[in-house]
């Protein structure tokens, strides 16, 4: 079967595609309630005449574009939500409302809203149907998770047979870059309180201070996360709060200390599910206390399929060039939500980078800086390769 010249027919779409961007930048929102972005959304998939299903516990869009001939589903996803900080870009377009796409999830609405357009001028010789999976709450709100539970899988009738997403990184412009097998860590979370006994500052010795305990377990913690896992298989715990007395001279009842701590294996969750309570529990123990240890896996580890990552690479190197397509040598230990897809379907996540040529790549800032840029002609390259891997798995199924 011929492969439309997707990558032509995309930059004749970029101009609206940076248009859509623009509008969602200037315009973020957070969490799982996207009222605004779920209607420019959708008032840019109407002509398409796609099937729409909206969310109900958040507002999500699952658009099913029926192939003019029979075949499997193949899903396509796109994260819609911002963060909670305030910009420093400058930028024309520049959010003012305390929130930012400094994670380029507006990049990511805008290039699948592209996707849509390419594979629906071509639907009636696409052989299946594709899944348009328009997320919101990418950003610690489980929103791929919910969508699950709310029927995205069965959207076209028919259990999808591949899954893909892009996200923007900074980098040369332009590159894609994935690996087989773990690209990027689960992320777990770490609460332990220690119960002492409170009391005047002036007097520790009549109180059970759970401070310094506190202060010991956190120690603890960076000795344990570096000597009982295997290097090669790293644990990466970040201790990033600390409550206690809220009075200067209170020795308090309580002290909570919370953690983020990222994995690449099961393996690794099981130890921590195990030992930290056995390791928080005895310190405590050792100072008269106790210890109540709250151990949660938010997301699990984002995991390529190896034969749908070989496909892609080569698909991504047939279309663009060899030299744009990079195998990353490990994975990365920021966590995505998208595992919660590829836990249930094959398929490949990937990065594709977007630094603006004339940022100087020795100060380029990263997602979550209220100073990352994305450049967004990148756009007709993701709306492209998208449709370029849906249109290549349904061709070969």
């Amino acid at each position: 079967m011929t492969i439309p010249a997707f990558a032509d027919e995309a930059a004749q779409l970029l101009p609206d595609l940076q248009a859509l961007r623009r509008t969602l930048h200037a315009n973020p929102e957070i969490g799982l309630d996207l009222p605004d972005t779920q209607r420019a959304v959708l008032h840019d998939l109407e002509p398409l005449g796609l099937e729409i299903t909206l969310g109900q516990d958040l507002t999500s869009i699952v658009a099913v574009l029926r192939g003019g001939k029979p075949g499997p589903t193949v899903l396509l996803r796109g994260d819609m939500d911002a963060l909670p900080l305030e910009e420093e870009t400058g930028l024309e377009y520049a959010a003012t409302n305390g929130r930012m796409h400094a994670c380029g999830h507006d990049l990511h609405t805008a290039g699948l809203v592209g996707a849509a357009r390419l594979l629906a001028a071509h639907r009636d010789e696409l052989v299946g149907d594709i899944l348009f999976m328009f997320q919101p709450g990418e950003e610690g709100y489980g929103g791929a998770r919910i969508m699950l539970e709310e029927g995205l899988l069965d959207a076209t009738g028919n259990r999808p047979i591949a899954a893909y997403g892009i996200h923007v990184a900074p980098g040369p412009r332009g590159v894609f870059a994935t690996r087989a097998g773990a690209i990027m860590a689960g992320a777990n979370e770490l609460a332990i309180t220690v119960r002492g006994r409170g009391g005047h500052g002036s007097q520790p010795h009549q109180a059970l201070d759970p401070v310094p305990v506190a202060a010991e377990i956190i120690l603890a913690l960076q000795t344990f996360a570096t000597r009982r896992f295997d290097p090669f298989d790293p644990v990466i715990l970040s201790v990033t709060q600390l409550e206690a007395s809220d009075g200067l001279n209170i020795i308090p009842e309580t002290a909570t200390l919370r953690a983020t701590i990222r994995t690449l294996s099961e393996a690794s969750v099981r130890t921590l599910r195990e030992e930290l309570p056995r390791l928080a529990g005895h310190i405590a123990a050792a100072h008269g206390q106790t210890a109540e240890v709250d151990f949660h896996v938010a997301y699990p580890v984002t995991i390529n399929d190896a034969d749908s990552t070989s496909n892609v690479t080569g698909w991504l190197a047939d279309a663009f060039g060899a030299q744009r397509v990079q195998i990353l040598p490990t994975p990365v230990m920021a966590s995505e939500d998208f595992s919660f897809v590829l836990n249930e379907i094959p398929g490949t996540f990937m990065t594709l980078m977007a630094t603006p040529p004339d940022v100087d790549p020795a100060t380029v800032e990263f997602n979550h800086s209220p100073r990352v840029l994305f450049d967004d002609s990148v756009l007709g390259d993701q709306a492209a390769a998208l449709a370029t891997l849906a249109w290549r798995t349904l061709a070969g199924a």
